[in-house]
């Protein structure tokens, strides 16, 4: 019991506090859809159901993923995270679909909905939270590419550095944006509806908010089913490669492969040196680099090799394009 507990507390912060305010707000936003009959309204219970469901697996499953190798399972538990986000996505798939049912039925039969200043309300108050998680995910992202930004910077630079995000807070990040246009969408059909008199636009808004939902199923399946395989890092390979080349005594290097294991990265690598060195010289070389990259933050295995400099630069070549 008390490893499990020091399991939870490394999960990612961000998925827990996400699906605790995806909580609050599927019980606000369902009681004004049971008080109001608002399709719109349906729809965005859904979407935060759906993400409090989510998000809460995802602190599960990425706090697991922490847990030590083992004689049965030596490579440890690292892609447990992406396994878990693969079975989280049905539930959000499921969700979608109903989404768009419900909108559709409210294309086909349009009925007006009761409680404009009750939908509006809480509406306004979950973009509010929704906004807030997605900034605290913003700084995620930021924190764990190793990016500083201040202001308006922290929003750009938080879109370019999502695909170096742990796949929890890239999942975050995703539904919180996706949950945070939804309620804008879900208001301005709510408005249509009520002051030009077109009920359908309230389906109409059920509906896109379903397909965005279907979005980020697609997006975090996709980036998941790659990290079960085992993919590999292009930049970081790069930055690490720049420092390994800071040592004079590595003349070439053969093969690198930074691999995400879930959250953290398996480093292979093969460098060629002077055959001139001692043994002794060499561990201490190697102890050096794998000192220096354990620094890192997510790096939790490293394999390095050695073999003599043949005088033919190789890296170069085997970067993969």
């Amino acid at each position: 019991m008390k490893q499990k507990g020091s399991l939870l507390k490394k999960g990612n912060k961000s998925s827990l506090i996400s699906a605790l305010v995806n909580t609050i707000i599927a019980i606000i936003k369902g009681s004004a859809y049971f008080f109001t009959g608002n399709v719109a309204m349906f729809a965005e219970t859904m979407h935060s159901l759906g993400d409090a469901a989510n998000q809460f697996f995802v602190f599960i499953g990425s706090a697991l993923s922490k847990k030590a190798p083992t004689d049965r399972f030596p490579n440890g538990f690292g892609r447990l995270v992406n396994l878990v986000l693969l079975g989280a996505v049905i539930i959000v798939g499921i969700m979608s679909y109903e989404t768009i049912k419900e909108g559709y039925l409210h294309i086909i039969h349009p009925t007006e909905s009761t409680g404009l200043f009750i939908n509006l309300s809480v509406l306004t108050a979950a973009v509010l939270l929704e906004a807030y998680v997605l900034f605290k995910a913003m700084k995620e992202v930021l924190h764990e590419t190793h990016v500083e930004a201040k202001g308006f910077a922290i929003v750009r630079k938080s879109f370019s550095g999502l695909h170096r995000a742990k796949p929890a807070t890239k999942l975050v990040f995703m539904e919180d944006l996706v949950a945070t246009l939804g309620g804008i969408i879900a208001i301005i059909g709510i408005l249509i509806s009520y002051f030009a008199g077109w009920h359908a636009a309230e389906g109409i808004a059920s509906i896109i908010i379903g397909i965005m939902m279907f979005y980020v199923v697609g997006r975090v399946f996709l980036d998941n089913a790659r990290g079960v395989l085992g993919e590999a890092d292009d930049d970081f390979e790069a930055e690490i490669a720049r420092y390994i080349y800071q040592n004079p005594e590595i003349k070439d290097i053969q093969t690198l492969f930074a691999v995400k294991e879930g959250e953290d990265f398996h480093i292979e690598m093969k460098l060629e040196i002077d055959p001139s060195l001692t043994v002794a010289e060499a561990d201490d070389i190697k102890d050096r680099i794998r000192g220096k990259l354990l620094e890192l933050k997510g790096i939790t295995h490293i394999i390095i090799e050695f073999d003599e400099d043949d005088g033919v630069p190789t890296w170069v070549e085997n970067r993969r394009s």
